[in-house]
């Protein structure tokens, strides 16, 4: 005999995800365990601080308002309505509820028993992922170290697996450092590395690595008579270093080591030279991947003599990335391999141009690659921002330099578009002689933006904050970096003119809750994904750590990841903003893969319920992350 009522319940609830991918006789598996549940108006489903419940919630008729108690004050966080599923967290945790659920008016609801659900879960990686942000989205950190991986590490049998989650498995590393000081030396070091059996040593200082000496280093110099064996080991060891952070990857590992010609990374506990270093990575220690990988892709990158194969390389770049997308790979490893094979490209883009001059450069520069090339979020084929800086010389022979300089530019400006990178519309790149400059000019250039700070200058500000440099002499960019935060240290009218602008772009929803479209131009009744939603965490992200005096850390996900260890009493709002730019990140990506544009521009009819969904719960960390700023900087949004 059919349960028709389970029927019903399986029918309402294929039309939502997560249940729309569950199988059939999967769901109805699930149908007919679940109770359907009364709510009056103002009674609650459940309340901040009591046990979790054996059962998580959808709202079949009616609205749930979810709440959070803070100092004696009620904070709506969200509102359910139907088909939303809500009080996840005892799928995940064995913890007591952090937030309320109340009903604001007269409710059904199907209560779901968890035994009977987690097992699918277990089974079907694309629930399991839906599931994780929706609780995420109210645990304000997707990534807790009580929370990550739980659904899956420990399980067998997945129904989904993919090659290219093996190339994204975190690469084993040595932990057990062999270090030495820079004044050790070099005989010393020797008998060390033979003692340890070790083909490298890192040279310490504090804790933080300062150079890498490895057996070939005292082969080429050592052995062959360049220097004596006693003399110091800075003298031969390779600075600065590479670092990364813990989770370092196969294929970023590789990737690291084939771009910049080195056989060692080094792990730190933030990922820059700055910090205590926590392990070392070889490429003995690397499993390498069988097939078509980023480790391959940056080989050919590396061996391409013209713009064609470089071109065509990015498109198989492209194929990579919609693979990754399609897995669901988290974007934190994405965004890192993408941006790795993007920085490959631009350096032999370069290196090609300077064999087509006529001479050698007259003096040390460096190319800087900006915007989010910079902040390593450049995943798809947008357009390139960019800037030459070099050393100073004598005025006579300023003109002729610059000359040389912009003469390159021109060259690498063009060659970049040949190979998919568009021109910027604003000419921001470094063919244009604002872009091409010494680096005394280059300081004198910031003091005059930083010191009296107009609404342009600020944005120009803005996005020189957020540079990497390409190729080329890093001391320079070191340089001016050193003198632009010696510039905003106790600047409070700059900080606060860079709060300002972090707020020309306010909450992208309505008075009800309504996305806010384009009303005209060449894009009217689309929303501006990058002006509404990417922009205003990015700029949030940078002034915030600006405001820190925090260097080389210039991606906004990792940017909010800082300032949560940095200010404790934030961290859950600073988690949610780095989880944030990571989801909107990837969604631009999705639709710009889909629509084979830069997915800026969105038409909103397209969008799932669940996609609405995700972008909503993104806007409110926008909002808040706003609010936040208009306080500490005492400053109104940007007219």
């Amino acid at each position: 005999m059919k349960n028709t009522i389970a029927e019903r319940i399986a029918d309402f609830l294929k039309r939502f995800p997560p249940f729309e991918l569950l199988k059939p006789h999967q769901l109805l598996e699930v149908a007919q365990q679940v109770k359907v549940i009364y709510k009056q108006k103002g009674e609650y489903v459940f309340e901040q601080g009591t046990h979790g419940h054996q059962q998580f919630y959808v709202v079949q008729k009616g609205a749930i308002a979810i709440e959070k108690t803070e100092n004696n004050q009620v904070i709506t966080l969200d509102k359910c309505d139907e088909g939303d599923a809500f009080g996840l967290r005892p799928l995940f945790a064995n913890e007591n509820y952090k937030i309320s659920a109340v009903a604001e008016e007269e409710s059904v609801l199907y209560a779901i028993p968890i035994e009977v659900f987690k097992p699918l879960i277990k089974r079907n990686y694309r629930v399991g992922q839906f599931l994780i942000e929706s609780f995420a989205s109210n645990t304000r950190n997707p990534y807790s170290r009580e929370h990550r991986g739980s659904l899956y590490t420990e399980e067998d049998g997945l129904e989904e697996t993919t090659p290219e989650l093996f190339e994204l498995q975190p690469v084993k590393y040595v932990k057990n450092i062999v270090g030495c000081r820079k004044e050790d030396p070099v005989s010393e070091v020797a008998k060390l590395m033979s003692q340890k059996r070790v083909g490298s040593i890192l040279v310490l200082e504090n804790q933080i690595p300062v150079g890498v000496v490895t057996d070939k280093d005292i082969r080429n110099t050592i052995a062959v008579g360049k220097y004596p064996i006693d003399i110091e080991v800075e003298k031969i060891m390779t600075s600065p270093v590479i670092c990364y952070p813990k989770g370092l990857t196969i294929a970023q590992a590789q990737v690291a080591m084939i771009k910049h010609n080195i056989s060692h990374l080094c792990l730190t506990k933030d990922g820059t030279p700055n910090t205590k270093a926590i392990g070392i990575v070889s490429e003995h220690d690397i499993i390498v991947s069988q097939g078509h990988n980023p480790a391959a892709l940056i080989k050919a990158i590396k061996r391409a003599n013209k713009s064609k194969s470089l071109r065509a390389i990015r498109e198989r770049v492209m194929h990579l990335l919609n693979g990754y997308i399609g897995q669901n790979i988290p974007m934190t490893h994405v965004s890192k391999i993408i941006f790795e094979l993007n920085d490959a490209t631009i350096k032999r883009v370069i290196e090609r141009s300077l064999q087509k001059m006529d001479r050698e450069p007259p003096v040390k520069f460096a190319w800087m690659s900006l915007g989010s090339q910079g902040r390593k979020e450049q995943l798809l084929h947008t357009d390139q921002d960019n800037a030459i800086i070099f050393e100073d010389v004598s005025d006579s022979e300023l003109e002729a330099t610059k000359a040389y300089f912009r003469e390159l530019a021109k060259i690498v400006n063009k060659g970049l578009y040949a190979i998919g990178f568009d021109y910027c519309p604003a000419d921001m790149m470094a063919r244009n002689p604002r872009w091409c400059l010494p680096l005394s000019q280059w300081k004198d250039q910031f003091e005059d933006w930083m010191i009296n700070p107009e609404n342009e200058d600020i944005l120009l500000c803005s996005i020189f904050f957020d540079y990497d440099i390409s190729y080329g002499d890093v001391h320079l960019t070191n340089q001016l970096a050193d003198h632009i935060f010696l510039l905003s240290e106790n600047n409070q009218i700059f900080l606060a003119a860079m709060a300002s602008v972090s707020l020309r772009s306010p909450s992208p929803l309505g008075f009800f809750r309504q996305f806010l479209i384009e009303r005209n131009g060449e894009h009217k009744d689309f929303f501006d994904l990058k002006k509404r939603a990417l922009m205003p965490i990015t700029d949030a992200g940078r002034v915030l750590i600006l405001q820190h005096k925090i260097k080389n850390i210039n991606n906004t996900a990792e940017r909010f990841e800082k300032l949560a260890s940095i200010e404790p009493q934030n961290s859950e709002l600073y988690l949610s903003c780095s989880y944030t730019a990571k989801a909107l990140l990837k969604f631009r990506t999705k639709q710009g893969l889909m629509h084979k544009d830069t997915g800026r521009f969105i038409s909103l009819d397209t969008l799932s319920k669940e996609e609405r969904m995700k972008l909503k719960r993104c806007f409110k960390t926008i909002s808040e992350v706003q609010e936040l700023i208009k306080l500490r900087f005492k400053v109104s949004s940007f007219i």
